[in-house]
């Protein structure tokens, strides 16, 4: 699951770096890093819960 978590939300930051998402919060270039701390904070929550 943490792979696919992963896989995904690598994607996301490669499609915003191209063109950004519009989503609020998410309106440049510059706002990747936000997707890749909620990626890290999503694959956190995931391996806890597999314990």
């Amino acid at each position: 699951m943490t792979k696919v978590i992963a896989i995904v939300l690598l994607l996301a930051m490669i499609a915003h770096l191209i063109r950004p998402l519009g989503l609020p919060g998410l309106k440049r270039r510059g706002d990747f890093w936000k997707i890749a701390v909620f990626a890290f904070l999503a694959m956190m929550v995931v391996v806890v819960f597999q314990l």
